[in-house]
């Protein structure tokens, strides 16, 4: 798996910070004339009031290669947001490398199980494909199949697919997957993603004791 940030709103901090003082304030600094220490202010207000409809102000634009369709099936779920998906039906999958979970890896009676299974399907979809188009042939194709996705989405959004998605009881590869994308956005936008992750990070734990891990988070060990 590879996650970059291609793209994302220049200062976007500030960017929110900006339009957080539009709403309340009659006169409005130009935001570079906006110091760390006040942008900071604002936005602990703007977190805390629950007014966050400024952070959307703010976007990212994330290239994400080599995760699974299993992956990408959960996060086209998250629907504030923008997706470009590598394309099955124009796309010949000849070099068929599945994605293969650890806890495969980690039983040798499975792995031996999955590794036959995934040389067949690869047999028989270089078949398939000599005689029909792609996008039949794909059919036969699983979610194990890696993909590469471009996926946009503002700072509000974001908030909300790392408290779903940085939690341990999210599926493993999607997890790996916010865990980067998070920590990528606290190098360019430190004070609006500085409590971003798990719920359990800022308070109980949403799940209740029912669904709950049992096991919280803190910001040394996540």
């Amino acid at each position: 798996m590879k996650v970059e940030l291609i793209n994302h709103t220049p200062d976007p901090d500030r960017a929110a910070a900006h339009a957080a003082l539009t709403c309340y304030s009659e006169d409005v600094p130009h935001k570079e004339r906006m110091d760390t220490d006040l942008v900071g202010e604002i936005l602990k207000k703007i977190k805390e009031s629950g007014h966050h409809s400024v952070i959307e102000h703010s976007s990212f634009t994330f290239a994400v290669k080599g995760v699974s369709r299993a992956l990408t099936h959960q996060l086209v779920r998250h629907r504030v947001a923008s997706y470009s998906q590598q394309s099955q039906r124009y796309v010949d999958i000849d070099g068929f490398d599945p994605v293969i979970p650890y806890s495969v890896l980690d039983n040798e009676h499975c792995a031996k199980i999955y590794h036959e299974f995934m040389k067949k399907v690869r047999e028989v979809y270089i078949d398939l494909k000599k005689d029909i188009p792609l996008e039949d042939a794909r059919y036969v194709l699983p979610n194990a199949t890696k993909t590469n996705i471009i996926v946009t989405m503002n700072a509000r959004e974001l908030w909300h697919f790392f408290s779903l998605r940085c939690c341990r009881r999210a599926q493993w590869e999607i997890r790996e997957m916010a865990g980067r994308m998070l920590e990528l956005c606290k190098e360019v936008s430190p004070i609006i993603f500085e409590d971003a992750g798990a719920p359990c990070l800022r308070g109980p734990c949403p799940e209740g004791d029912e669904f709950s891990c049992g096991r919280p988070m803190d910001r040394d060990h996540r």
